[in-house]
């Protein structure tokens, strides 16, 4: 092409006419416009994107340094040290120093290879390649988590070990400033510390359950061995301890344990410390291979063993770690009462025991605050056991009759106006809707008798009549008020805590609750949920004080009545073994009942003379005290003439709570109203009229007393539809209540050859024979 085609060839494009808008009436997108436009748009709001999150960044890190730079200071005394809890009892005196035992140290040239694979492979597998905080750790755990079953969380053993130095281990103190203070200390720390120290700190520090710090000193304590002698599947239990001490604990938990240290061994396969061979070996090992028995650090310890227990976990409710936290905790412990009450149980200087293996469970409350003065978990504990079961609070034995006044009684005075002189039928009954016959202990009925009276000598047929006029809603509800709640209310539990053969509440009644419900009788209705921390004291110096939970359960009237009736029931009735001499107290006995499946499998014959429990619950205007006796095997009977055992430990403590404690009882509140012996509720007059169809009058109140047994001959046996009397809302006054009928003073209720008269009797005659076909029962 020549020179003058291309000059105009260039003329004719600068003078070519701008391209026409298309059918649309718009410019192609080849011919320019918008396109660049969007182009700049876009570059804009990816540089504001920039700026802002270099201006987050900026502001994240001043945030980080105004926290860091108020960070503690590193100090190998608090790297090396463990921080101990020390508990106080009532009188301020330390009864218990949790981490204060001697410690073994290692050092870091003393560690094992093995043990170091076994807690870096569980703890943290990029410990040898972070430098304190570990960023691919931290996104990757919610993974690794999701993947492994939640094997690693997202702090590093540095960040760990910083935080039990320096820091409360309690998820509710896990704020950003904390974070940023233990991030920080950590950073540090790896520039000061070699990987080898760090981990060393770290072995030697973990609280390591019953009591125990370090690695070294569990090893020594549980296989009586060194850490380098120990065992692939022993090192691997203590590596795992560390993140869940208690619950880990191989003594207590074995399967949870198990669980844990196959957790270790599992990791290790995978971090290619182990073979698959040695991990195989490792895992079917018995968890308890080559455990030594546990020595108590102190005498003390096993006296108040239990209540330690409790108080761990009401300070872990707390949200606060007791082993790592350095806490002051004062608690409700009486340690003298804590004392006597393990020597009743675990001696023979107060009361006879059948043999070794009878259990013995017993807590004393105060009645004013719902202080736990003192409590015992079980009889001849074996020394090795520390942090066990406590029987006193964990429990699904029956507390039998003592039901009674807080299922039925209690229920019918708050609701239906129930006065403690209303005339009740001792006769043949049945479960609502059933045919199961409910029988007494001694297979007889007594008739008429007065609410004081049924409660006095503890009949199971007006118990379940008044269940039944309560309603199990009424009843549940009452209960509950009390702090005692089952899923299900029947009429069974009318008689007894454990009532699961009818379709009921298989768990029974701990003596902590039992305590906490009577107690609210001697407080004149007003309930204290039981607790043992008074007071809290953190490490800089702030304080924490535990407030008293209460309610008022149920009216003064309701509370005083059932007390002036329950009164009765030690002053003749069948706690009569309960009796302090010159001491106003009320109280009522439990019994328990074999089925006749029971009875099957024990290869026993049909008797009233065997019991798999028997429960005794009283108390003062100051203390109350519940007690529970019977076999670790429900199977195993208490002799009869031990029935009354549960009684006597009560009487022997109460004894001694009494000393130099003034014998006051309980004031008349102006809601109650007494006509001769009985008490009304003010404003509510019930017509204490018998059915005419009975044979019974107000001047013949005892009759024979009915065998259980079916006649056709005796004519004063009431009818299974013989109604009750009903309660009447007309007004009464303390000038206008008549006599209600009732017993004769001068007679006493008929004694058969079953029953013995309770002032001959070494135990009380009250074991309940409900139903031998449908369940165990209580008396």
């Amino acid at each position: 092409m020549t020179t003058d085609e291309i000059g105009s060839r260039a003329a004719r494009h600068r003078h070519s006419p701008a391209p026409a808008p298309n059918s649309a009436g718009s410019i192609p997108p080849s011919a320019g416009g918008k396109k660049p436009k969007k182009k700049r748009i876009l570059l804009k709001i990816f540089l504001g994107l920039v700026i802002l999150g270099i201006l987050g960044l900026l502001a994240g890190l001043g945030l980080f340094w105004s926290y860091a730079k108020d960070a503690p200071k590193l100090d190998d005394e608090k790297l090396s040290a463990t921080v101990s809890s020390k508990l106080y009892d009532i009188n301020n005196e330390v009864f218990e120093e949790l981490g204060a035992e001697k410690r073994e140290m290692i050092k870091p040239t003393d560690v094992p290879q093995l043990l170091k694979d076994a807690v870096v492979s569980v703890e943290d597998k990029r410990f040898y390649k972070h430098s304190g905080v570990d960023p691919i750790r931290i996104l990757g755990s919610a993974f690794s988590n999701f993947k492994t079953g939640g094997l690693q969380g997202g702090s590093t053993l540095t960040q760990q070990l910083i935080k039990l130095s320096y820091f409360s281990t309690s998820e509710k103190d896990q704020n950003l400033k904390r974070k940023a203070q233990e991030a920080w200390l950590a950073i540090q720390l790896e520039k000061e510390k070699s990987k080898e120290e760090i981990l060393t700190y770290y072995i030697n520090k973990v609280y390591m359950a019953n009591g125990l710090y370090g690695m070294e000193t569990a090893a020594q304590t549980y296989y009586g061995k060194t850490l380098s002698e120990l065992s692939l599947p022993q090192t691997a239990l203590l590596a795992g301890m560390p993140q869940a001490p208690n619950d880990y604990d191989p003594y207590v938990k074995p399967d949870i344990a198990k669980e844990r240290r196959d957790v270790v061994l599992y990791t290790m396969k995978e971090n290619e410390k182990i073979t698959q061979k040695e991990y195989d070996e490792a895992k079917a090992t018995p968890i308890d291979d080559g455990l030594q028995p546990l020595k108590q650090s102190n005498d003390n310890r096993k006296i108040v063993d239990n209540y330690i227990k409790e108080v761990i976990d009401e300070v872990e409710a707390m949200g606060k770690n007791i082993y790592t936290d350095g806490l002051d905790i004062y608690t409700n412990l009486d340690m003298n009462a804590q004392k006597h009450l393990y020597d009743i149980i675990n001696t023979d200087q107060y009361v006879d025991y059948p043999d070794a293996d009878f259990q013995v469970t017993s807590t004393v409350i105060d009645v004013k605050t719902g202080q736990v003065k003192a409590q015992i978990g079980g009889r001849n504990i074996p020394d090795d056991v520390q942090l066990g079961t406590n029987f006193a609070n964990e429990t699904d034995r029956d507390v039998g009759s003592t039901m009674k006044p807080i299922a039925d009684y209690g229920p019918a005075i708050e609701n239906l106006n129930y006065s403690t002189g209303r005339i009740m039928m001792d006769k043949p009954t049945t479960y609502e809707g059933t045919n199961i016959p409910v029988t007494n202990a001694d297979m007889q009925y007594y008739g008429a008798l007065t609410m004081r009276k049924a409660i006095m000598y503890s009949r199971n047929t007006t118990a379940i009549q008044t269940f039944d006029a309560v309603g199990s809603d009424k009843s549940a509800e009452f209960l509950k008020s009390l702090g005692i709640e089952f899923k299900d209310i029947v009429a069974a539990n009318a008689i007894s805590s454990n009532t699961s053969e009818l379709g009921g509440n298989k768990y029974g009644v701990s003596s902590l609750k039992l305590a906490a419900a009577y107690a609210a009788f001697g407080n004149m209705g007003v309930y204290n949920k039981p607790y043992y921390v008074n007071k809290i004291v953190y490490q800089d110096g702030s304080e924490e004080v535990t407030q008293t939970e209460s309610h008022r359960a149920m009216k003064d009237s309701t509370a005083y009545m059932m007390t002036d009736m329950l009164k009765d029931v030690i002053n003749g009735g069948t706690a009569f073994n309960a009796a302090v001499p010159g001491l106003v107290q009320a109280g009522k006995t439990g019994t328990a009942n074999y089925t006749d499946e029971d009875l099957v499998k024990m290869g026993a014959s049909e008797s009233s003379s065997i019991a798999p429990d028997s429960t005794f619950v009283g108390y003062t205007p100051h203390y109350a005290v519940s007690v529970w006796t019977g076999y670790r095997n429900r199977l195993t009977p208490i002799p009869f003439e031990y029935w009354g055992t549960a009684s006597s430990v009560y009487r022997e403590m109460m004894t001694y709570l009494s000393e130099g404690t003034a014998t006051d009882d309980w004031t008349m509140p102006d809601s109650v109203i007494r006509s001769g012996s009985e008490l009304y509720v003010k404003g509510a007059y019930e017509e204490q009229l018998l059915p005419s169809n009975t044979g019974y009058t107000s001047s013949t109140s005892w009759e024979a007393p009915v065998s259980s047994e079916p006649t056709s001959s005796s004519s004063t046996v009431p009818s299974s539809e013989t109604p009750v009397s009903q309660s009447s809302d007309a007004p009464v006054s303390s000038t206008q209540a008549p006599e209600p009928p009732t017993p004769s003073s001068t007679e006493e209720p008929p004694i058969t050859s079953t029953e013995v008269p309770p002032e001959q009797s070494s135990a009380p005659p009250e074991q309940n024979n409900a139903s031998r076909s449908g369940r165990s029962s209580s008396g």
